[in-house]
């Protein structure tokens, strides 16, 4: 009884190699909510220091990687609390960004036949 397992065999190796070899990148991109306390909203001074503060205590203790870009998406202050929106990415997230701000080209829908009521889509 003859056994073939040469193609098998040679195929999982390759796919195997491909699979080592071939590593998707990692790409990091968050979006960070934070808040502090502020006592005296009238003092711009005061605001921008809890600002700061937020900032590098994210950087500094919520994330795991070095970023390269730090966006402040949105700042509100309700009542006491300064409330912090960033976006944060490493350099393959920053690409990932582009490449979802990227504009798409605009679809045509098809053409509806005459006589024929055009379709309409929804989401």
């Amino acid at each position: 009884m003859k056994i073939h397992v040469g193609k098998g065999l040679v195929a999982s190796i390759l796919a195997l190699a491909i699979t080592t070899v071939a590593s998707p990148a990692m790409a990091y991109v968050l979006v960070v909510t934070t808040s502090v306390p502020v006592t005296d909203t009238a003092d711009e001074g005061q605001l921008e220091t809890a600002l700061e503060s937020a900032i590098k205590d994210v950087l500094g203790h919520a994330i795991g990687f070095t970023p390269t870009v730090v966006t402040l998406r949105n700042v509100r202050l309700v009542g006491n609390r300064l409330y912090v929106l960033l976006l944060i990415a490493d350099a393959e997230g920053e690409k990932s960004i582009e490449a979802f701000s990227a504009p798409e080209a605009p679809s045509e829908p098809p053409a509806a036949s005459p006589g024929e009521p055009a379709s309409r889509s929804s989401f």
